[in-house]
């Protein structure tokens, strides 16, 4: 009995210290490269989003389901980042890259909620699109406001819950002392590695969990923008085909952006998860990413130009 205690014991002794986040220490240039870039990267993630989320509240005119997912979008961002941003750019100017047990658990928990979460939202968004160029007539009856709120909760308590079973499943397993999280941060592929017993059914159920939240999701997307190219194709106006296609292209590149790094980080074997090139992807749709989104949103958006118009305007007078 005695030595049972002391061999648990001894398998969890790294979770009541501390992990060591070894990033890129070893490249110090690298270092100081990657903590510009972020740091450039987090700054207008912050000013992006937060001006979308504020003129969606204050503009009458963005009260609508397309403005109300965008501004979920921009808030899950902004958690997201902030989740992990503030840590990673304190420890590249540290020599010992250190993370509480508590922050790291917060960190695996809340990153992994997050991009669960986005996935879903991305799917009812692009539901919203082809609800609005397929059936326009239809739009406000089908798009109402409590059919919006109901399908925003079901991508946050989805998100959420499937991170809640990945993280307590994760973090059950011994570690053997090891405490070296071969990562920028607290992420369930790199933690991972750090097991000392077989993690086959982590790996199953992280798959299976992958295939529902971004495959089934991005196939939805897929037919709903099959069925929106059949519309466009059929609109006799030039500038009708134009205005309808503007409304779902920066949607589509978002999702490009973040399915393609997102199903290459999580549908492989953590035990084929390449060093290097897990952490730069990592890295990529966690900052480049939600930099973009608002960017891409806002660069071809009308009336988010005439509402960040009046806004200044306001605020010059």
């Amino acid at each position: 009995m005695k030595y049972s205690e002391a061999l648990w014991e001894h398998l969890n002794l790294s979770y009541q210290g501390e992990f060591i986040l070894l990033g890129v220490a070893d490249r110090p240039r690298l270092e100081m490269l990657l903590f510009a870039v972020i740091l450039i990267c987090y700054t207008m993630t912050l000013l992006g989003n937060t001006t979308i989320i504020v003129l969606s509240c204050i503009d009458p005119n963005l009260h609508t389901p397309m403005y109300f997912f965008l501004g979920n979008l921009s808030f899950l961002d902004l958690c997201f980042t902030t989740s992990l941003g503030p840590q990673m750019l304190v420890n590249f100017w540290r020599t010992r890259k250190t993370i509480t047990y508590a922050a790291c658990v917060g960190q695996l928990y809340i990153s992994l909620a997050l991009g669960s979460t986005e996935c879903i939202l991305l799917a009812v968004m692009a539901y919203d699109r082809y609800a609005a160029v397929c059936q326009p007539l239809r739009y406000t009856a089908i798009m109402s406001q409590s059919l919006c709120f109901k399908m925003a909760a079901v991508s946050w308590v989805s998100g959420f819950g499937n991170s809640l079973v990945q993280s307590v499943m994760t973090l059950k397993l011994p570690l053997c002392g090891q405490n070296k999280v071969d990562h920028f941060f607290c992420e369930v592929p790199a933690f991972l590695k750090l097991a000392c017993v077989d993690t086959s059914v982590n790996e199953a159920v992280l798959f299976s969990a992958s295939v529902v939240f971004l495959l089934f999701p991005l196939s939805l997307i897929i037919v709903s923008y099959g069925y929106i190219t059949v519309a466009v194709v059929s609109i006799r106006s030039a500038e009708g085909r134009r205005k309808a296609f503007n409304t779902c292209v920066s949607h589509l590149i978002v999702v490009s952006l973040f399915y393609g790094t997102a199903i290459f980080s999580y549908l492989q074997s953590p035990s084929n998860y390449s060093r290097d090139r897990g952490k730069m992807i990592s890295l990529f749709y966690t900052y480049v990413t939600t930099m973009l989104n608002p960017l891409i949103y806002t660069l071809r958006n009308k009336e988010v130009h005439r509402a960040l118009r009046k806004v200044c305007n306001n605020l010059g007078k």
